[in-house]
């Protein structure tokens, strides 16, 4: 029997859960523990977002298919072989298929957590790894006093050691060069949204038209205007966890998205008879793909016309690096600038946007001016 990838619609206590992951038999039949543990590991909240949650199908599913076509039973873990079963796959990854370390990582993490659950539950009587203790290398920096680790953590000695890569972000020329390559007003204004607000590529695809308001009319004067996203307001946000945040977008930035809404969107809001809530439409006059892909593609295809490789996440790793460097330089602001930075991300945890002071220090101390102004004498002079 061949093993089949698929997802379903679950309605547990009167909640919809979407595309739930499963694996299957070529008879339909199911493949019972795997999909047990789908049930407890992603319905108690150990991935937040739903849409993260076809990640862990698909590993599992890889896991298995591999096991399958060198016919080992994935409960078969006393062998008695020097590499055990998740060892020979992490090898697979890495040397056969040539994976990126991180993606690997990601792999055997859920899989780990799914022989765990498998030896709670009595399907196995060991796991076929082992956790080894670890130094913490800890480094001196911001909220460094307030690790309780112990300088010891335990990790699984099937994981590949990780390399800590740095976000990649454009410099000014490079924003300049991509600005300048877009041949549609359309993919330039959900490039500047982008850059000026570190949105995710779901979060632009479905930033809401209502969300956009002439600033004059409204007699706002503040230099920096703040945008509630909410999923739950009915614009039809989306937002990664479906938390609501506050993020700022600048008056005159604000005045331009007005502009493209009353001169330039009707264009494709035309074609459709009915009102579409998102800003952006696509050529058929209707909003882009929740996941936003279509837009990673138009981002992509605009930056090799500039000669530069770039993707949407990109963008908002630029917006960051930029945004953080320029507040840094201006004290007077009276911004936190890793708080700021981590609040208009929407990112849960501190730690995460602490990258971005890595990035910085790596820097060559070159002179970077306040990066939302840069963004407006770009877009004048494009």
């Amino acid at each position: 029997m061949e093993l089949v990838w698929a997802t379903e619609d679950l309605v547990i206590a009167g909640q919809p859960y979407p595309g739930f992951p499963m694996l299957l038999w070529d008879s339909m039949e199911s493949c019972v523990q795997v999909n047990q543990f789908f049930r407890h590991y992603l319905l108690r909240g150990a991935i937040g977002s739903e849409r993260s949650w076809p990640s862990t199908g698909r590993a599992l599913y890889d896991f298995f298919s591999f096991l399958q076509a060198h016919e080992i039973d994935w409960c078969e873990v006393d062998r008695g072989e020097a590499k055990g079963l998740v060892a020979a796959y992490r090898d697979y990854c890495l040397v056969t298929c040539n994976l990126a370390i991180s993606t690997t990582r990601q792999r055997l993490t859920y899989i780990c957590k799914f022989y765990e659950f498998a030896l709670k539950e009595g399907w196995v009587n060991r796991l076929p790894f082992a956790y080894e203790e670890h130094s913490l290398r800890r480094e001196s920096g911001f909220l460094a006093h307030i690790h309780a680790r112990g300088g010891k953590v335990m990790a699984n000695d099937v994981m590949p050691r990780s390399h800590k890569t740095l976000p990649k972000f454009l410099s000014m020329a490079e924003i300049k060069l991509l600005l300048n390559a877009v041949e549609n007003p359309h993919h330039g204004m959900m490039m500047r949204l982008a850059l000026h607000t570190g949105l995710r590529r779901e979060e632009i695809a479905s930033f809401p038209r209502a969300y956009v308001f002439d600033p004059v009319k409204t007699g706002r004067t503040e230099r920096n205007l703040r945008i509630r996203l909410d999923p739950f307001d009915g614009s039809g946000m989306l937002t990664k966890g479906s938390k609501p945040r506050d993020i700022y977008v600048s008056r005159q930035f604000m005045a331009e998205l007005y502009r493209y809404v009353t001169k330039v969107r009707g264009e494709r809001a035309s074609l459709n008879e009915a009102p579409q809530k998102a800003l952006f439409l696509n050529q058929s006059g209707k909003p882009y793909g929740d996941d936003g892909k279509s837009i990673n593609r138009i981002i992509s295809e605009t930056g090799k016309r500039a000669g530069i490789k770039v993707h949407t996440h990109m963008l908002r790793h630029s917006y960051a690096t930029h945004t953080l460097v320029s507040l840094q330089r201006n004290p007077e602001s009276g911004l936190e600038p890793l708080v700021f930075v981590q609040r208009q991300l929407g990112h849960s945890s501190i730690q995460t946007t602490m990258v971005y002071l890595h990035l910085i220090n790596e820097m060559a101390d070159e002179a970077v001016l306040a990066y939302d102004d840069d963004l407006n004498e770009l877009a004048e002079a494009v």
